[in-house]
């Protein structure tokens, strides 16, 4: 590198501010690393099924670890020596990953959240949406994101070092010299933030005023007894936490960055960029936490994953725990007696098997359990169902 080159890697903020942003990519990249390795592992013990709109989570898990892994191990080391420690080709490559699995992870939230609200809000037309679909989606949201991690490789728009100097990524100095900078800041800002932004909030405000208006109608059918978390709640969850999560991460640096190329660059500190880019990378955390939360059939199998380990680890604990129902069961003398039932996660459940024996019979005892009931949307018309009724492929098909 000639000596001019030098300078611009060096870092322009404190020394302080340089050692809170290592402490802070140390942490994002070691649960992130974490968060999505889990999230792949999971997907993997499911792969067979896995339906079409988990695949754009999956791909979203990938997009993130690849992030993870290509950007912190540059950046972590980088910062706490208070300069860019590698060549020129290297920034180029940081800002290539960047731009590209950022992209990628943008755009899997925004054909998500588009293909909930097909499958919410059109469920004749969203009920065909295939694997094949999903594939094609996922093909499609590589090559989009790709388009604009190339340009600036190609002469449409320009990489270089953060303004705080730790650091690569799009040169957002460069429209005020360069007219293809201009013209590549411009369609990023349109097609990468303001169209995906868009197309998320009016995906997830369809699907809450889907839930809104079929919520009274549900509740008209379901007895205060057996109400439960249903498949609507979950989707306004997922979707509130989507949308947050989107914000919270991008909004900020895309606020730095405009303000750079648009309005005065001199004007924008450098720690404003640094702090911003701290808010976007730690996007790699949300999508994990979100998915493994709120997804139930991801947090069932997880939870069945960590039993069998429990299991094969403690083998001592299994036995203490067979030994104590042993014990129950050998205790149970009265005509009605009620023992709390395990699901398949691990969690104690709510409701209660009882145990009715008749007077003076040694017969066997019959149990009544009250039964967990979902309630089917069938076009306009409502009907109540037992979950232990329903296939398995639909029960695992709730959100």
């Amino acid at each position: 590198m000639g000596n001019a080159s030098e300078v611009t890697f060096v870092s322009t903020i404190a020394k302080e501010y340089d050692f809170l942003l290592g402490t802070a990519y140390t942490i994002f990249g070691v649960f992130s690393l974490m968060g999505n390795t889990i999230l792949l592992l999971v997907a993997y013990r499911k792969k067979s099924s896995l339906k079409p709109a988990e695949f754009f989570i999956v791909n979203l898990s990938i997009s993130d670890l690849g992030m993870t892994i290509s950007l912190f191990p540059l950046a972590i080391p980088s910062a706490f020596s208070h300069r860019w420690l590698f060549t020129e080709t290297i920034c180029s490559y940081y800002a290539f990953c960047g731009v590209l699995f950022g992209l990628c992870s943008l755009s899997n939230l925004t054909v998500l959240s588009s293909v909930c609200w097909f499958k919410v809000c059109c469920p004749n037309y969203g009920n065909k949406f295939s694997s094949s679909h999903a594939l094609l989606l996922v093909v499609g949201v590589w090559c989009y994101s790709a388009i604009f991690a190339v340009g600036p490789l190609s002469g449409w728009g320009q990489y270089g070092s953060e303004p705080y100097g730790t650091a690569c990524c799009i040169d957002w100095y460069a429209p005020y010299h360069s007219q293809p900078a201009m013209s590549y800041i411009i369609c990023l800002f349109f097609f990468c933030y303001i169209v995906p932004c868009t197309i998320i909030f009016l995906s997830y405000a369809y699907i809450l005023m889907t839930v809104r208006g079929s919520q009274q109608a549900v509740q008209q059918h379901v007895s205060p007894q057996n109400k439960i978390v249903n498949a609507q709640t979950l989707i306004a969850k997922l979707s509130v936490a989507v949308c947050i999560g989107f914000l919270v991460a991008w909004s900020p640096y895309a606020a730095v960055s405009m303000w750079a190329a648009f309005v005065n660059p001199n004007m924008v500190p450098p720690v404003a960029f640094a702090f911003a880019a701290i808010f976007a990378k730690s996007s790699t955390l949300y999508n994990p936490m979100v998915y493994l939360g709120f997804k139930p059939n991801f947090r069932k199998s997880l939870c069945r994953d960590v039993a069998k380990c429990k299991r094969a680890l403690c083998p001592c604990l299994c036995r203490s725990e067979a030994a104590q129902k042993s014990t129950c069961h050998s205790s149970q003398h009265s005509k009605e007696e009620c023992h709390s039932t395990r699901l398949s996660n691990g969690l104690h459940e709510s409701h209660r098997t009882c145990r009715h024996c008749p007077d003076g019979s040694k017969g066997p005892c019959t149990d009544t359990t009250p039964q967990r009931t979902a309630m089917i949307l069938t076009g306009s018309t409502h009907s109540e169902v037992v979950v232990s009724q329903l296939s398995n492929e639909m029960q695992s098909d709730f959100l």
